[in-house]
């Protein structure tokens, strides 16, 4: 009888328990406690006398961080050499340092495209929410204030679509959905700006501009680009001064992509009318002068907080370990993996 693969879970299953059941047929699934330290962590994958030490697959969730703290270079280095995939449940995987696993020919798979319909959902909701400045009335509400404060609950008058230019930094598979989503609302142009320009079908009527172009055309800055050494502060007091006056921004993709410091003080001057954040740099931490101010709609990283959207993604993991244990390579390799011939001669661990 064959010993079947080991996979190490990391992090708690919400709404896939069938499918993990399934997979437990042909694999040996194991945890750690969920009060494990990271220096626990590191010296249980050392133990040989512990199942984790005999990892091959490893799935993990955003919030287990909490128990192995940053996959980096000082993780990479301390797995077994058994493992050869480290499977993220998350369409961003910021958390994972690739080079140092790329280094040691170990794959990493996230979960994109399913996460798309959630996010641009959210992300529609926070622009046109920022647009019309809806926290002002709500919190007025809220606060019993209303009618005392004038009509509306005191909120500033806000703006419709007509005429307003959304500038999209990052027309990627999030990107292209929230674009569909906004189309029929009635704004006059759809600018966006990639590292690379995309395919007239991709493009989908959007207009291919630099960055700095971008940023001075746009009257709506619509976020969706992945965290990353290049792009970390890739909105900071430099890019915000380029920015039309009264500039709505919306980011629903890493908070770290702005320099919430930088970005305060836009809000403060004028400079950004307003902002739908559903990230933020250091979240759950969040200044309290952000958090004070009715200009700024926020919400605590909900853009994939559904029931369908977290089921599927769970499944999906799912089915990229049963990949790599039949036939060799995840369904979803990252991009900084993709091409990699060691990938492609991976064999099937049963």
């Amino acid at each position: 009888m064959s010993v079947k693969p080991v996979v190490l879970r990391l992090g708690k299953v919400a709404y896939a328990n069938d499918a993990w059941k399934n997979l437990s047929k042909i694999a040996n699934v194991v945890t750690i406690p969920e009060t494990t330290t990271r220096e626990e962590f590191l010296k249980t994958l050392k133990d040989p006398k512990s199942e984790v030490s005999k990892a091959q697959i490893i799935t993990r969730t955003f919030a287990s961080v909490k128990q192995t703290g940053r996959f980096d270079e000082e993780l990479a280095q301390s797995l077994p050499k058994s493992v050869v995939a480290v499977c993220h449940l998350g369409a961003g995987y910021d958390q994972i340092d690739t080079q140092y696993f790329k280094d040691r020919k170990i794959q990493v798979t996230n979960v994109p495209e399913l996460v798309n319909d959630s996010t641009a959902d959210t992300h529609v909701f926070l622009l046109l929410g920022a647009l019309r400045n809806f926290e002002y009335g709500q919190r007025n509400l809220l606060a019993g204030k209303w009618p005392s404060v004038g009509a509306a609950g005191g909120a500033p008058v806000g703006n419709d679509p007509e005429g307003k230019v959304v500038g999209v930094l990052g027309l990627g598979g999030i990107g292209r959905t929230i674009v569909k989503r906004l189309q029929p609302f009635g704004f006059s142009k759809f600018l966006y700006h990639n590292r690379n320009r995309l395919s007239p079908e991709l493009e989908n009527g959007c207009e291919y501009v630099s960055f700095d172009e971008l940023l001075a055309q746009s009257d709506i800055i619509s976020v969706n680009i992945p965290l990353n050494k290049n792009t970390r502060h890739i909105l900071d007091a430099k890019t915000f001064e380029k920015m039309k006056d009264g500039v709505v921004v919306v980011n629903t993709a890493r908070g770290a992509v702005i320099d919430e410091a930088a970005f305060i003080n836009a809000l403060k001057s004028g400079k950004v009318r307003a902002a739908g954040l559903d990230v933020f740099e250091h979240e759950p931490q969040v200044p309290q002068e952000l958090l004070d101010m009715p200009q700024v709609l926020g919400l605590p990283h909900m853009g994939t907080n559904s029931f369908e959207t977290i089921k599927h993604m769970e499944e999906f993991i799912v089915e990229n370990v049963e990949n790599i244990i039949k036939k060799g390579r995840g369904i979803t390799i990252v991009p900084e993996l993709k091409g990699e011939s060691w990938i492609d001669e991976s064999k099937p661990l049963a």
